[in-house]
């Protein structure tokens, strides 16, 4: 072969690389951002928390004002990190815009919150929580054992890797919410 057919071959397979390496590169991006986007367990029970709160139907006292904020809190030790402020930044149900508040006192979610997710690291305590938040209209999720059977309305199970939940429709109707029949659908029994 001579030197400028080797050459001619040369500087078209470096066209073909330039020409495609474009091509390519989001390929590539794109496999490292899927890797990347696998949910963890508490980015999925954001999203979760998120949609309890789209398909239950609080009453209106629960409300201060047409567009008061829908307060979604954490009590105890907060296993979400930043995941649930992410999750809900800049999203609204119905006029309502989303707010999360870590809770230190039973009393502040009495009066501050909608939904409530109890941390595990407040087991001790349970039986007392719930019995104070018993006349409020607040729905309570946690991912303790036996939380449900305790008095708490929704609870996170997991089936291997998949996410889950239970709930307690009698302890939710009690509190004066109504949970969608969608939502009911979905849980475990």
């Amino acid at each position: 072969m001579s030197a400028s057919r080797l050459s001619t071959m040369k500087r078209c397979r470096g066209v073909i690389i330039l020409t495609l390496f474009p091509l390519w590169l989001p390929l590539v991006g794109s496999i490292d951002r899927a890797q990347e986007s696998q949910a963890t367990e508490y980015q999925l029970k954001a999203a979760f928390l998120f949609n309890f709160a789209m398909f239950v139907e609080w009453p209106q006292r629960a409300f201060a004002e047409r567009a008061s904020p829908f307060v979604i809190g954490v009590l105890g030790e907060n296993p979400f990190h930043d995941d649930l402020r992410k999750t809900l930044q800049n999203k609204k149900i119905d006029d309502h815009p989303l707010a999360v508040r870590e809770v230190r006192l039973v009393a502040e979610a009495m009066t501050n919150c909608h939904l409530l997710f109890i941390s595990a690291s407040e087991k001790n305590r349970l039986p007392e929580i719930l019995q104070s938040l018993k006349s409020t209209s607040v729905l309570t999720v946690s991912e303790m054992e036996r939380f449900t059977e305790e008095g708490g309305m929704i609870k996170f199970v997991l089936q291997g890797t998949k996410v889950r939940f239970q709930i307690n429709k009698e302890t939710a109707s009690a509190a004066g919410l109504k949970i969608s029949s969608k939502l009911m659908n979905l849980a475990v029994r």
